[in-house]
């Protein structure tokens, strides 16, 4: 199943600024017609799923930008309500997945990318249960639980999800075949066993590390890396070339693949292209 690319990247090529700490979420408040025709992009590019535009979008943070409480669960909820009424103008077995972005987001400092963020358990179990409780309740199709960095908050996630009980797929950011924090992806993996998780792989992450974790997957693999630039937290900005993950994808989907997107930089135009390579192959 293809699975659509990069929210903030499309939101920028059509003209937002999403440097605040809010990034993308910002636009759930500012712009959320914008976020509608951004899904409806990916549709008409050929994804099948939609994901929400919840990666960021916490009650604490939009706190931290002014936003009241109840007013910050309104506007969570509404990414789902939004990508819900964009998916029923296509129909044809399209799915909405709520994305559900790690502690390291809200702290907004690049910290997504290297994990052991120095809080307990129960200070992540208290961060993600809410939220969780408030994207389920909206109605989307499953929980797009992604670019984990660490088996530590996997592990508070995944208690969540088997409580909660609802489907997810759990997809890590990783690289040289560990998580981001040093962990062996084989282990993280591993916490994919209960009934909830779907599918489990990875995300954010370079086009070269796909078909190692495919290997190492025993569920359904989801892989959506980004384009092949790398993000420097330090500068704010992509760095490197970029490669077409329509030549790659054919041969992620013949080693097992089952769900395949693109993540940051993947615009609605390579999404195009991956959906057309993995039906010619």
């Amino acid at each position: 199943m293809v699975l659509d690319g990069g929210l903030s990247n499309a939101l920028e090529d059509r003209g937002h600024d999403l440097s605040d700490a809010l990034w993308s979420a910002r636009l759930l408040k500012d712009a959320p017609a914008e976020i509608a025709a951004v899904h409806r992009a990916y549709f008409e590019a050929g994804a099948m799923v939609a994901t929400t535009a919840s990666y960021q979008a916490s009650v604490a943070g939009f706190a931290q930008a002014g936003v009241p409480i109840a007013e910050a669960e309104q506007l969570i909820t509404s990414s789902v309500r939004i990508a819900r009424e964009v998916r029923d103008e296509f129909g044809g077995g399209r799915l909405v997945a709520a994305s559900v972005g790690p502690y390291g987001a809200f702290l907004a400092d690049g910290s997504e990318y290297r994990g052991r963020y120095g809080v307990t358990a129960s200070a992540l179990r208290d961060f993600h249960g809410p939220r969780l409780e408030l994207l389920i309740g909206a109605g989307p199709d499953l929980l797009a639980v992604e670019t984990i960095p660490d088996i530590d908050e996997a592990e508070v996630l995944v208690q969540l999800l088997q409580e909660l009980d609802f489907p997810a797929w759990l997809s890590y950011s990783a690289a040289d075949g560990q998580t981001r924090a040093g962990q062996l992806l084989a282990d993280a993996f591993a916490l994919a066993a209960i009934d909830q998780v779907v599918a489990v792989g990875i995300n954010c992450c370079a086009p070269e590390e796909v078909a190692p974790a495919i290997a190492l997957a025993t569920k359904p693999t989801v892989v959506y890396p980004n384009s092949g630039e790398t993000w420097d937290a330090g500068t704010r900005s992509w760095t490197g070339s970029s490669e077409t993950l329509a030549d790659l994808a054919p041969a992620w989907a013949a080693a097992g693949a089952t769900y395949i997107g693109g993540c940051c930089r993947v615009g609605p135009a390579g999404v195009r292209a991956l959906a057309d390579a993995i039906s010619d192959a």
